[in-house]
C-alpha cells in the first residue's frame, strides 16, 4: 500500500456560478452611439408615445436655449434634468411628451452675423434688411442643428423632428398676435424714459441681459454757483454734486437735495480773510469732502499762505427749496444757460459724495421721475452709439461716453470744467459695481429714448381669464372646451396679477418665490422694444398727428395671416396701405420699425407651444417650467408677465430652478480661465451616461461643481451599480416562471429584502414628486451597495453557488433577485438611459426597449415595519461581529470569516446568525468573542462544518447535490 496523499476530487464545475455575457466593462463612448442609433431607428419617442396614449398628462415645457454656439455643461446639466423628469413621470404611467424648442431671435445671433461682416470690413447697415435676416436665420438653424445633435447625444428623448423654433412664421405669428392682446387691453404703450442701453450694440438691454462687473471709475465733486435762494447767504455760494459719471455733466438740468438732510455751508479762506470758497454740502459728508477738495484749496494759497476753513451756517433740507444754480458751462448759453432748481429727491442719501445730486432726466430713473414731477422733460442729447448728438453746445458729436478716457480726470469733460473753474475734484479710484451687456462685455449706460413698453400698474380691465380653479385648457380644434371665465376684478394691473400666480405657484426650492416675487413687485414696466434688426417686429401703427397707437382687430389679424404666412419679412412698407385696408390712409401713420424684446419671444413660447394644436400631444398650462435660478429675471418672469397679461394666470403650475456649475475649485467657469469643460468632451472620454450620473447625483438647486476627481468619484459610482446589474443577469441565468416561489414560502431575508424594496420604492416615488434626484440617485446607489452587494448578495451566495436548484431557499433568493432586477433596471432607466437599455436587452434581447416599461408594482403584504426594525438590529450586530473578525484576519489567525466561531449576546436563531455573519458557527454568550474553529473544510462550499471528516470532503448538503 503506497503511503503517498490521496488526490481529493475537483468540485469546481459543481458550482452553480453566475453566467452572463454582460461585460464589467462599458465601453460607453463606443456603445451609446450605437443605442441611440436603434433607438432613431425604431422611432423609440413615438413608441413611448402610443404607449402612453390617453393617460393622465404631465407638460414640462422646454425653456428655449440659445441657437448660437455649442453646447456648454449648463444645457447638459439643465437637458439632463429636464430628461428626469420626463421619464421619471413617464415611468410613472403618465403621458409625457417633451417637445424640444430653441430661441432663435435677437441680438446675440444678430451680433455674430456682424462680426462676420467686421472680419470681411463690410458694414452690416449697408446689406438689405431682408438678406442680413436671411443670414440671421440661416446661422440660428445651424446651431440648432448642431444642438440638436449634441443633445441627443445625451440620451435626451423628445421630440426632435418636430421641435419649436421661435423663427418659424407661425409662431413668429403667434408672437405679434399676443403682442396685440396688449395692445388691445391698453397695456402697450410708447413712452420716453431712461432704460439700460448698450452703445456698443446700439440697443436697449432688458435686465435679463445685464450683468455686473466691478470697475474703477473717475469721481469728481462739480461746484454749481447758487445764483437765487431764499437763503440770502447761500447766494454766491456753491452747491457741490458728485459723481462717477462725469459724462452725464453735459446733461444736467437739476439738483436734488435730501428732504430728511442736514446741510452745512463750508467755508474757505486764508490767513488775510480773502474767501476761497464756499461750498453747500450734507454736513455728514463734510470730512470726507474737505479731504478730496483741499489739495485744489491749497494751490489758490501764496507759497506759505495759510488755510483756513469752517462751518458758516447748518440748513435743514426743506430750507433749500427754492434755490437755483446755474450750470458751469452757462456762458455756452441755450440749454445751459437755463437754472438748474433744487428739487427734494427721498432717494438722496449721505452713503457717499456730497448730499446734492446732479440731475439728468436722460440718464437716470430718479432723475427721470423726479424732473418729469416739476416739468423738466429729457434732451435726448447723447445717440444710439454713446456720442453727443452734433448740435449739443458742448462736447457735441464726441464720445463715446462709455470710454474711460472721455471721463477721465484730464479727459475733455474736466478739463473743460476745470477750466470753468467748476472741478473742484477729480480722482481715478473709485471701485464699485457697474452694469454691463452680457454679449458685448462692455458698460451700458441709462438713456432716455422712446421706447414701447408694457404698464405694471394700469388696471387690465375687463377681459377673459381662467381663474385658478379652472386652470386647464384643452385644445379641441383651438377651442377652448371647458368654459372660460370673465375676471370679475377689473381693477388689477398686471404686477398684482403676476404677484397673485408667483403665491399659486409651487418652486423648487422654495426660495425661487422669494427671488422672483421681489424682482417683479419692484420691476419697472417691461421695456419691449429693440432698435435692431433680427427679431419679431413690433407690428404696429401710430398715427402721425396725435401719436396715437392704432388699435383695429381687423388690421391686425390681417398683419398676422400674413407674417405667420411669409414670416418677418411680411412687415415692410410696401405693404403698410394693404394691412391697414380702406378704413386708413398709410400716408397718415408710421410703421414702427423696433423689434421686440427676445424675452418676449421665449415669453410667448407656451401659446404657440402648448395651444396651438401644432403639437396635439400638448396642453396648457404645463405642469413645470425647470431652467437656472437665472431665469427668475429671464424667461420665468417674461412667461409669467405674458400669461397673466393675456391669460391671468401663470403658464406653469410649478418651477423647478437649478444653481450653476463651477470647476472643481468652486470658481465660475471661463474661457480666460481656461477652466471650462465640454460636455462633448466628457461624452468623449466617459460616456454619457456617466455624465447624467454626475448631474443627477449633485445638489443641483444649488452651485455645484465638476472636475476629475469629481467625475473619477462619479466613475466609480456607475462601476458599482454596473456591477449590481451584472450579477442580477449572471445569478438570473436559466430563471424560469416555473422556479419561482409564493411570499409566504420564503425565508425571512427574503422576505425582509422585499419588504425593503418596497421602502425603497415609497422613498423613490416621493424623490420623483419632490424632483429630488439627488435624492433619487443616492436612495438608488446606496441600495444597491449596501443592502444589496455588501449584504443580501454576500449572505446568499453561498446558496446560489452550491444549493441545488430545486432548493427552496436558492429558488426564493432567484425569485427575490428577478424582481429585484424587473425594479432596479426600471428605477435605473432614468437615469443611466444607454445602461438600463443595455441591461434589459441583455436578458431579453428580443423584448421592446425598457423605457417602455412602468414603474414596478410593489405588493402591499411586502411592507413589514415589525421585520424591518428586527432585521435592522441583526445587521448592526453582522457589523460589530465582522469588527471583531478584523484583528484575527490582519493578524492571519484565520483567512476568511468562514474560519470563525463565534459567540454573540442574541437569542436568535444560531444558524440563521452564522448564515448572516458567514461564519463557522455561532453560539450564545455574554459578549462578542471570536476563536478559530478546529472544523474541517468542504471540498465544494468551502464551509467548515462538524459533519465534513477532513478538508476537501463534502459536506452533506453538497454531497447530495453532487450525487443528485
Amino acid at each position: 500500500m503506497s503511503d503517498a496523499p490521496t488526490t481529493k476530487p475537483d468540485y469546481r464545475s459543481t458550482v452553480f456560478l453566475p453566467k452572463t455575457d454582460f461585460p464589467m466593462k462599458a465601453g460607453l463612448p463606443q456603445k451609446e452611439p450605437l443605442i441611440l442609433a436603434k433607438w432613431q431607428e425604431g422611432d423609440i419617442y413615438g413608441q413611448v408615445r402610443k404607449s402612453r396614449a390617453g393617460r393622465e398628462k404631465f407638460i414640462l415645457h422646454d425653456g428655449p436655449p440659445y441657437a448660437n454656439g455649442d453646447m456648454h455643461i449648463g444645457h447638459a446639466l439643465n437637458h439632463i434634468l429636464k430628461d428626469m423628469v420626463v421619464r421619471t413621470q413617464t415611468l410613472l404611467g403618465k403621458d409625457a411628451p417633451y417637445i424640444t424648442g430653441w430661441d432663435c431671435h435677437g441680438l446675440p445671433i444678430e451680433w455674430k452675423v456682424e462680426e462676420q461682416y467686421r472680419k470681411k470690413k463690410l458694414n452690416k447697415d449697408e446689406v438689405p434688411v431682408k438678406e442680413f435676416r436671411a443670414e440671421c436665420r440661416a446661422y440660428a438653424q445651424h446651431w440648432v442643428d448642431v444642438q440638436r445633435e449634441q443633445l441627443k447625444r445625451l440620451g435626451i428623448g423628445g421630440n426632435w423632428d418636430k421641435p419649436y423654433l421661435t423663427m418659424d412664421f407661425k409662431a413668429e405669428g403667434t408672437i405679434v398676435s399676443e403682442l396685440y392682446k396688449f395692445a388691445e387691453s391698453g397695456q402697450l404703450y410708447r413712452g420716453a424714459k431712461p432704460v439700460m442701453w448698450s452703445p456698443v450694440e446700439k440697443t436697449a438691454l432688458a435686465e435679463a441681459e445685464i450683468e455686473y462687473e466691478d470697475i474703477t471709475s473717475t469721481q469728481i465733486d462739480v461746484a454749481f454757483e447758487i445764483v437765487e435762494s431764499p437763503i440770502p447767504e447761500l447766494v454766491g455760494a456753491y452747491a457741490v454734486v458728485w459723481t462717477t459719471t462725469p459724462w452725464t455733466i453735459p446733461v444736467n438740468q437739476a439738483i436734488a437735495y435730501g428732504p430728511e438732510i442736514d446741510y452745512a455751508l463750508l467755508k474757505y479762506e486764508d490767513e488775510n480773510e480773502k474767501v476761497l470758497g464756499r461750498f453747500l454740502v450734507a454736513t455728514e459728508l463734510k470730512e470726507a469732502f474737505q479731504q478730496r477738495i483741499e489739495p485744489l484749496l491749497r494751490q489758490s494759497l501764496d507759497e506759505f499762505g495759510t488755510l483756513i476753513g469752517g462751518i458758516e451756517e447748518f440748513y435743514f433740507g426743506p430750507a433749500l427749496a427754492g434755490t437755483i444754480a446755474r450750470h458751469p458751462m452757462h456762458h455756452l448759453g441755450g440749454f445751459f444757460a437755463k437754472p438748474r432748481p433744487f428739487l427734494p429727491g427721498e432717494f438722496v442719501t449721505t452713503d457717499s459724495g456730497t448730499g446734492l445730486v446732479h440731475m439728468a432726466p436722460d440718464h437716470g430713473e430718479d432723475d427721470f421721475e423726479l424732473c418729469k414731477a416739476h416739468g423738466i422733460d429729457p434732451v435726448f442729447a447723447v445717440e444710439g452709439d454713446g456720442k453727443y448728438r452734433e448740435d449739443w453746445l458742448w462736447l457735441g458729436g464726441q464720445g463715446s461716453v462709455i470710454n474711460p478716457k472721455f471721463n477721465a480726470p484730464d479727459g475733455p469733460i474736466n478739463n473743460d470744467l476745470r477750466e470753468a473753474g467748476a472741478l473742484l475734484a477729480a480722482s481715478f479710484d473709485y471701485q464699485h459695481s457697474y452694469p454691463h451687456s452680457w454679449r458685448s462685455k462692455a458698460k451700458v449706460i441709462y438713456r432716455c429714448t422712446p421706447q414701447w413698453f408694457v404698464a405694471m400698474d394700469k388696471p387690465l380691465g375687463h377681459h377673459h381669464f381662467k381663474t385658478r380653479a379652472e386652470k386647464r385648457w384643452e385644445n379641441e380644434g383651438g377651442a377652448l372646451i371647458d368654459g372660460a371665465h370673465v375676471s370679475d376684478d377689473e381693477s388689477a394691473t398686471l404686477r398684482q396679477l403676476a404677484m397673485t400666480a408667483i403665491a399659486e405657484t409651487r418652486f423648487v426650492p422654495e426660495k425661487g418665490r422669494n427671488r422672483i416675487g421681489s424682482m417683479v413687485e419692484g420691476r419697472p414696466d417691461w421695456v419691449l422694444s429693440r432698435q435692431r434688426a433680427w427679431g419679431v417686429p413690433i407690428a404696429v401703427f401710430v398715427e402721425r398727428k396725435t401719436g396715437k397707437l392704432l388699435v383695429d382687430h381687423e388690421v391686425n389679424e390681417r398683419i398676422v395671416a400674413a407674417i405667420k404666412a411669409e414670416g418677418v419679412d411680411a412687415w415692410d412698407d410696401e405693404r403698410a396701405q394693404e394691412y391697414l385696408g380702406n378704413a386708413y390712409n398709410a400716408e397718415d401713420y408710421e410703421r414702427v420699425t423696433d423689434i421686440l424684446d427676445v424675452w418676449f419671444d421665449s415669453g410667448c413660447t407656451h401659446v404657440f407651444t402648448l395651444e396651438s394644436g401644432h403639437w396635439p400631444e400638448q396642453r396648457w398650462p404645463a405642469d413645470l417650467y425647470l431652467e437656472g435660478s437665472d431665469q427668475h429675471r429671464g424667461w420665468f418672469q417674461s412667461s409669467l408677465l405674458e400669461s397673466c397679461g393675456t391669460r391671468g394666470r401663470a403658464p406653469y403650475d410649478a418651477v423647478l430652478t437649478h444653481g450653476f456649475t463651477m470647476d472643481s475649485k468652486g470658481m465660475k467657469m471661463s474661457k480666460s480661465l481656461g477652466n471650462t469643460i465640454s460636455p462633448l468632451d466628457l461624452m468623449r472620454d466617459y460616456g454619457a451616461d456617466i455624465l447624467r450620473l454626475w448631474a443627477l447625483s449633485v445638489d443641483f438647486t444649488e452651485d455645484h461643481r465638476i472636475g476629475k476627481e469629481i467625475l473619477a468619484g462619479v466613475g466609480d459610482q456607475y462601476r458599482k451599480l454596473r456591477n449590481s446589474f451584472r450579477y442580477l443577469l449572471g445569478a438570473l441565468d436559466g430563471f424560469s416562471e416555473e422556479e419561482r416561489i409564493g411570499f409566504e414560502e420564503m425565508p425571512e431575508l427574503e422576505r425582509y429584502m422585499l419588504a425593503l424594496t418596497a421602502h425603497l420604492n415609497a422613498r423613490l416615488e416621493q424623490a420623483v414628486v419632490d424632483f429630488d434626484f439627488n435624492t433619487y440617485v443616492r436612495t438608488l446607489t446606496d441600495f444597491c451597495n449596501d443592502d444589496l452587494s455588501a449584504f443580501f448578495f454576500d449572505i446568499r451566495k453561498d446558496s446560489l453557488y452550491c444549493d441545488a436548484p430545486a432548493d427552496p431557499k436558492r429558488r426564493a433568493y432567484r425569485t427575490v433577485l428577478d424582481t429585484l432586477f424587473h425594479a432596479l433596471v426600471r428605477w435605473a432607466a432614468p437615469v443611466l438611459v444607454f445602461t438600463s437599455e443595455e441591461v434589459w436587452g441583455t436578458r431579453y434581447p428580443d423584448a421592446a426597449s425598457v423605457h417602455l416599461l412602468d414603474w414596478p408594482e410593489i405588493d402591499t403584504i411586502w411592507r413589514d415595519d415589525a421585520l424591518e426594525e428586527k432585521w435592522a438590529a441583526l445587521r448592526k450586530l453582522r457589523v460589530e461581529v465582522t469588527e471583531a473578525i478584523e484583528p484575527l484576519r490582519r493578524e492571519k489567525i484565520i483567512g476568511s470569516s468562514l474560519e470563525a466561531e463565534v459567540t454573540v449576546p442574541s437569542d436568535a436563531d444560531p444558524a440563521l446568525l452564522a448564515e448572516l455573519f458567514i461564519v463557522s458557527s455561532v453560539s450564545r454568550g455574554d459578549a462578542i468573542t471570536v476563536t478559530k474553529t478546529g472544523k474541517h473544510k468542504c471540498g465544494r462550499c468551502w464551509r467548515l462544518l462538524p459533519e465534513v471528516r477532513e478538508d476537501g470532503d463534502l459536506c452533506a448538503r453538497c454531497e447530495e447535490v453532487v450525487n443528485g
